[in-house]
């Protein structure tokens, strides 16, 4: 797509605006419904549905089809964030009150950090071509970590604070106790943080880690820095409604991490292909339908799959912890 500035910066302020009303709307401090969150989240999906449709208009079937592929592919590799998110929560006792205001301030750290990282793959991308050959080979690798993962036993249980965050700790220090939504105050004669801003660092940087593997993934559906960015935006904002809506249904998704490996490995497989046919080498290349058609059956399968399984595991320790029949004599 020919992207001119004006439309790059008629979208950020669309988007900020939008961003803004969210803010607004739960700018008091409460404990979020499931119907508020299934709203909010009906409501983000509307709106990235009506930006494809106006993509479709405007620009064609091609890039509303890469958007629509983007989206759906960063909205399923974001759901696997929530379980990172639940761990981030607990590791510092966020009362359920704030815990909408520090999703929404991470993910706002989240998607600037994100913007950084898309300018930077797309400047690699214009400038060397053979880069796809590393996000494929990347993309299937870490498909693969993936499967190895979800076939252990051992689950990850609590949050590990990474460098910076213990670094920016150890430089300001921070309060003992949480001070409504307030990120600073006087401690001692003394400005230290909360750890409410402890805590929206925590989610901002942590996203760090998986736009690793989201980012190469929709580079692999559409080099449009345009599309790559709005898809991710659409994606992450809808991030904080999600956390609330399916928190509780996150361990029933048994099966999430092997629907995610396969979606990566089929993008891997699809970057190398096209780094193939980029070097003139005569391959078949997977076309956007067909991408939508994999990601979308995939997800489908995947969700029954884990359901299916949660039930049966749920109906396995229901019969386990049932009385047992004592026997006369």
């Amino acid at each position: 797509m020919d992207v001119s500035v004006t439309l790059w910066v008629l979208t950020i302020v669309g988007l900020a605006a939008l961003i803004a009303v969210d803010f607004l709307i739960g700018r008091k401090p409460h404990d979020v419904s499931v119907k508020e969150a299934g709203i909010w989240t009906v409501v983000w999906i509307v709106l990235a549905g009506l930006f494809g449709l106006g993509l479709l208009f405007f620009a064609g079937g091609q890039p509303a089809g890469e958007f629509f592929a983007g989206f759906i592919t960063e909205k399923s590799l974001s759901v696997d964030n929530l379980f990172v998110f639940v761990l981030i929560m607990a590791k510092f006792a966020v009362p359920s009150q704030y815990q909408q205001r520090v999703l929404l301030v991470g993910v706002l750290i989240a998607l600037v950090l994100r913007a950084v990282f898309i300018a930077a793959g797309a400047a690699i991308i214009a400038s060397f071509s053979w880069v796809f050959y590393i996000f494929g080979a990347f993309l299937i690798w870490t498909a693969w970590k993936l499967i190895q993962e979800a076939r252990t036993e051992e689950a990850e249980e609590e949050y590990e604070e990474n460098k910076l965050l213990k670094a920016a700790e150890r430089r300001f220090g921070v309060a003992d106790r949480y001070h409504g939504t307030k990120l600073w105050i006087q401690q001692n004669g003394k400005r230290v943080m909360t750890p409410m801003l402890v805590v929206m660092l925590a989610i901002g940087t942590t996203d760090v880690l998986f736009a690793l593997d989201s980012i190469p993934a929709i580079f692999g559906l559409t080099q449009d820095p345009y599309i790559v960015f709005t898809a991710n935006a659409f994606a992450l904002m809808g991030l904080r409604q999600l956390y609330f809506l399916i928190g509780g249904l996150l361990k029933k998704l048994v099966h999430l991490s092997y629907g995610l490996s396969v979606i990566l490995g089929f993008i891997g497989v699809k970057l190398i292909l096209h780094a193939l046919h980029e070097s003139g080498v005569h391959v078949p290349e997977i076309s956007i339908p067909v991408s939508l058609g994999v990601i979308g059956g995939v997800l489908i399968v995947t969700t029954i799959t884990s359901l299916l399984a949660s039930r049966r595991q749920a109906a396995r320790a229901a019969d386990e912890n049932a009385p047992k029949d004592s026997v006369g004599t």
